[in-house]
């Protein structure tokens, strides 16, 4: 049987089974079909984006074909290709994350909005956005970030995060006093993080971090946030 460590490894040749298999443009159901390779027919996988897989017939045709139509093929020697929905494997080859995680940013609700890009197995650089509203005052801040993951290939894994970027303190309208305005800083931050591969294109996330608001006055602002949430992969 194939599977699809050998997919992601070569460009493999597999041979239609089934009256035919129908390529799209693009890795997704919305886009159009743009040719039918019929049976007998030899194809070969160039690669793979979640459960589509990028594939070239022997006339040079290339489209895109959802994993339930390599179910349809078989190799040179007769071994059918049988994926499972969902592999941890897909998590291992994903490129982009998004997600929203909710939490407490020195001890009131925050919600964190993100977008990572995964550069290596171990290293992903992203942006997050977290909005945090007291009784005193609303706080938005802005990070651009890297995060590390030691063992990327566990499905539990701990990871570190640095970033730099912004933090706004707007004082609640009813609580205004003279003197008092809305108030920039630069922020660092550095943290701790737990994520968990769930299932299909899921993930749990855990995080710790502390921040640092360099403001205007003598000292630094030290600040606490805790999050936890779920992010999608691509």
């Amino acid at each position: 049987m194939i599977t699809s460590q050998v997919l992601a490894d070569e460009n493999i040749q597999v041979q239609i089974v089934e009256p035919y298999i129908e390529l799209h443009s693009g890795p997704a159901g919305g886009f159009p079909v743009i040719h039918v390779a019929a049976k007998n027919e030899w194809i070969t996988v160039l690669k793979r984006r979640t459960n589509w897989f990028k594939v070239e017939t022997n006339k040079g045709v290339q489209g895109w074909i959802k994993q339930e139509a390599l179910h349809l093929t078989q190799s040179s020697s007769g071994e059918s290709v049988r994926l499972a929905d969902g592999s941890f494997e897909l998590f291992s080859e994903r490129d982009f994350e998004f997600g929203a995680l909710g939490g407490s940013f020195e001890g009131v609700p925050a919600m964190t909005v993100f977008a990572d890009w995964v550069a290596t197995e171990n290293l992903i650089a992203g942006i997050t956005v977290t909005q945090a509203l007291g009784d005193l005052s609303e706080n938005q801040l802005f990070l651009i970030r890297l995060q590390h993951t030691t063992f990327p290939d566990w499905r539990l894994s701990p990871y570190v995060t640095l970033g730099a970027g912004k933090i706004r303190t707007t004082p609640r309208a009813n609580l205004v006093q003279s003197g008092d305005e809305t108030r920039t800083s630069d922020l660092l931050a550095a943290g701790l993080g737990l994520r968990y591969y769930m299932a299909q294109n899921f993930i749990l996330k855990l995080e710790y971090q502390h921040l640092q608001a360099l403001t205007d006055i003598d000292e630094n602002e030290d600040l606490e946030q805790w999050k936890l949430g779920f992010a999608v992969f691509f």
